[in-house]
């Protein structure tokens, strides 16, 4: 599995129809660690999330599909969706139960066909798969396939671009796609790079499953983190990748999560989601072992519904 190889042949396919995300230094997480801290900011990517990257090398993959489905919690079925519109094509998404009604909303951009199943990610991935064979259709997985993992992978080329020397990068972790993808990638030719993987402590799904050497099942209690709630897909190629290039967890809580938002919308005037918040979460709770170094923290959406925006504001 050359993820490298897979990166360099995305940002061929990808790089005009994306945007090269600014890396901003950030003077206050930067004294408060000590340290040389840089927000790398997907959260104003086209769609406003770094899954545009992976869903578009997914589907230029496959130059003769017309017809597309997917399953998402939101954002890559926002995506997908850009992307099929941008290129005329079809395609039809399955959404958990409990999406947020912002990223449903999001949806209704686009002219493309949704339904709800499940109550939990990989439930609805499993039966949009089915559909999807059942159809003769190619199913586009927002993690376990490795032209998502090579779009994502595109974020480690314009890091090395951005910034000389990188210590540790921060990175939220769902079903690991965008991990897998940011690891693999700087790891080709950055060995020394440490990669920290950031989940939260209602649904630490990834770092159980490195822990235990399978992937587990459990349950996911409700967190502010939706875009990285939920199981993983079993036999996924993400598990091995994780366990291969992360150096680390950080468990972070609900409260750390809306804390974080806090501090990204005071200090940077940037909104971002629970998911995208976990980068600093993680940070802050373990910012006395990264003195001196230079730290990426990955920011990875700003799909945050209005409610949940007041709940953490007030």
């Amino acid at each position: 599995m050359n993820i490298r190889k897979e990166a360099l042949e995305a940002e061929q396919r990808i790089k005009k129809y994306i945007r090269k995300t600014p890396l901003e230094y950030s003077p206050f997480l930067s004294k408060l660690g000590d340290c040389n801290v840089f927000l790398k900011l997907e959260n104003l990517q086209q769609t406003g999330s770094f899954k545009i990257r992976g869903a578009m090398n997914k589907i230029l993959s496959s130059p003769n599909q017309k017809r597309f489905i997917t399953a998402s919690s939101g954002n890559h079925g926002v995506a997908v969706a850009y992307t099929l519109d941008k290129f005329e094509l079809e395609g039809s998404i399955y959404l958990p139960e409990n999406t947020s009604k912002t990223k449903i909303d999001a949806l209704q951009n686009y002219d493309i066909e949704t339904s709800l199943f499940g109550n939990d990610c990989v439930q609805t991935e499993l039966f949009a798969q089915q559909i999807a064979r059942e159809r003769d259709i190619v199913f586009i997985s927002p993690y376990n396939d490795l032209k998502i993992i090579g779009g994502q992978a595109t974020i480690g080329i314009e890091l090395e671009q951005q910034l000389d020397v990188i210590d540790t990068v921060f990175v939220p972790i769902g079903g690991g796609g965008l991990i897998s993808g940011i690891a693999g990638y700087l790891k080709s030719s950055r060995d020394q790079v440490k990669i920290v993987g950031c989940q939260p402590e209602n649904s630490p799904v990834m770092f159980e499953s490195v822990k235990a050497g399978k992937i587990v099942e459990m349950e996911s209690k409700p967190t502010i983190s939706d875009g990285t709630a939920g199981g993983i897909e079993h036999k996924s190629i993400t598990f091995e990748i994780c366990r291969k290039y992360v150096n680390d967890y950080v468990l972070v809580n609900e409260n750390q999560i809306k804390q974080s938002i806090i501090l990204a919308l005071d200090k940077h005037s940037l909104l971002i989601e629970g998911a995208a918040a976990l980068s600093i979460a993680s940070f802050v709770k373990v910012k006395e072992k990264f003195k001196g170094q230079n730290i990426v923290l990955l920011l990875t959406g700003n799909k945050i519904s209005n409610e949940k925006l007041k709940e953490v504001l007030c």
